[in-house]
């Protein structure tokens, strides 16, 4: 498999609201203020008020993170970024993200596989 860096997101986290327990866990979620990302195909910033990090943090100590984000990029084109995380230990984290945008120029994102 070929690897490259696709961008690096930085966002800024409001503070988490607790929604209260569920099966799993403690349910809350976290209103995403802003932020940017950049890497060498596209730069752009986060969209505040268009993105939200939904969370669980489970019994058994692993965090899961269903951030939805709303990206716009430099050129004015706006990307809806879906990134499913777990966490066991603050800033080691594994999962997957898709994508979509209506853009031509950036529809190669959409078929793209990140970690």
């Amino acid at each position: 498999m070929d690897t490259r860096l696709l961008m690096v997101l930085q966002v800024k986290v409001g503070t988490p609201h607790n929604l209260g327990a569920v099966p799993h866990g403690i349910r809350r979620t976290a209103p995403l203020s802003g932020g940017s990302f950049e890497g060498p195909r596209l730069r752009g910033s986060v969209v505040a008020g268009g993105s939200v990090d939904w969370q669980v943090l489970r019994s058994d100590g692993v965090l899961e993170m269903d951030l939805r984000v709303t990206l716009q990029t430099d050129d004015g084109a706006l990307i809806h970024e879906v990134i499913r995380l777990a966490s066991r230990a603050a800033g080691s984290y594994r999962g997957h993200r898709a994508r979509r945008n209506r853009r031509s120029c950036y529809v190669l994102l959409s078929d793209d596989a990140a970690i």
